[in-house]
């Protein structure tokens, strides 16, 4: 094939303005990926996201709370389950998870070693919270839980139950497994956990965000502290009083 200088010129151009983009986004890649910020870029994103994710499913969990044998739990969870948008949705979340899952285990382990590196023989922790030295084995025992619950409720509603007009009864699943104290047990200290990852991760990626002045950060932190009590408590709360017979 011939081209004119013209062309050629055209061609050249378009080849440079390809390789450009192409350095471009690879180095963004390697920024979000390889350095310190990015990866805690990909936490606050990743993080917030979970936020607004447990805020609905709370919301839609608390609806036993009515205690009309499950209807409007059913209902809520039926549309949750053959929605669209919540289903695309629902892909990205788990998307998201890995990323926060990968990249907080890579934070934890850098943390601490640059913390042993930079604190050798002093107390350099001393003004930090406990929680916030902990998030590996805070973020650790949410994972074990995350695990169970999926597997009791999420894997049983898409793959078990049959999905028929009538069919879904994912209230019925939630008696089934509260009735054993074990389970009870382990949501409670789930829920204790996520508590504390919360309560620092809360305030971190809006910090991460460069969301952070004295005229506003005192209320972001208190709603932020609200948040990882409340929530968690709904959550908790929930198993207990099923497990008393409270709801039916």
């Amino acid at each position: 094939m011939f081209y004119t200088n013209g062309n050629a010129f055209q061609l050249l151009n378009l080849q440079t303005f390809i390789l450009t983009k192409r350095y471009k986004y690879m180095g963004v890649l390697s920024f979000l990926f390889s350095s310190s910020l990015g990866r805690k870029l990909i936490m606050a994103v990743t993080g917030i996201s979970l936020i607004a994710f447990l805020l609905v499913h709370c919301l839609i969990n608390a609806t036993v709370f009515f205690n009309d044998g499950g209807k409007t739990f059913n209902e809520a969870a039926e549309f949750m389950a053959h929605n669209w948008f919540i289903r695309t949705t629902e892909i990205l979340l788990f998307v998201g998870l890995l990323l926060h899952i990968i990249q907080g285990i890579y934070l934890v382990f850098d943390n601490r070693k640059k913390r042993s590196a930079k604190y050798s023989g002093k107390a350099g922790n001393a003004n930090s919270t406990w929680y916030s030295r902990s998030m590996g084995l805070l973020g650790s025992i949410v994972l074990i839980f995350l695990v169970l619950h999926l597997k009791h409720f999420w894997v049983v509603s898409r793959f078990e139950i049959p999905h028929g007009l009538n069919d879904e009864n994912l209230f019925a699943e939630m008696v089934a497994v509260f009735e054993n104290p074990i389970a009870v047990i382990v949501y409670v200290i789930g829920c204790f956990g996520l508590t504390y990852h919360l309560m620092h991760g809360f305030g971190s990626a809006f910090q991460t965000f460069g969301i952070n002045h004295k005229s506003y950060t005192p209320f972001i932190n208190s709603v932020g502290m609200a948040f990882s009590f409340v929530i968690p408590l709904i959550f908790a709360a929930i198993p207990v009083v099923m497990h008393l017979g409270l709801i039916k």
